[in-house]
């Protein structure tokens, strides 16, 4: 008898976990494999940018954005120097910079308001770093 209840348990327990991760949102299970790091290097400065956040259900899509050089400074406003363009060629400002302000090593988050269709990819342009334009890009 006390094998019998060891067993439906261990199966209640089993079945329990399964059900819990089955039912998980899809955007929680796994990210896109589509968003990647995405690095630039030229003229001196290295730049990654990681989206941390572009669920279709959140209010702000975030992006986290790794900045290096040991020649340039790097106290750009990444509030004006940045756009978010979506598949239509849309451009939208960035809501807010959480990071730093100069310095030869800069990370932060950088936080624009969801696009809302949902478009197909975007697209986070930043200029003036470096004196050129860096393109990052990712499917949705």
């Amino acid at each position: 008898m006390k094998i019998i209840i060891i067993t439906l348990s261990i199966i209640a327990f089993i079945g329990g976990f399964l059900i819990f991760y089955q039912n998980r949102p899809a955007e929680q299970k796994t990210l896109s494999t589509n968003w990647k790091s995405k690095t630039d290097n030229q003229l001196a400065v290295t730049i990654t940018v990681t989206p941390i956040d572009i669920f279709s259900q959140s209010k702000e899509w975030k992006f986290d954005v790794v900045m290096d050089t040991h020649s340039v400074e790097l106290d750009q406003d990444l509030t004006k120097v940045a756009v978010l363009i979506d598949d239509q060629g849309k451009e939208y400002k960035p809501l807010n910079w959480e990071g730093p302000v100069g310095g030869h090593h800069r990370e932060g988050v950088l936080i624009f308001s969801q696009i809302t269709p949902i478009p197909k990819f975007v697209e986070l342009k930043i200029s003036d770093i470096g004196d050129v334009v860096r393109n990052f890009d990712w499917q949705l």
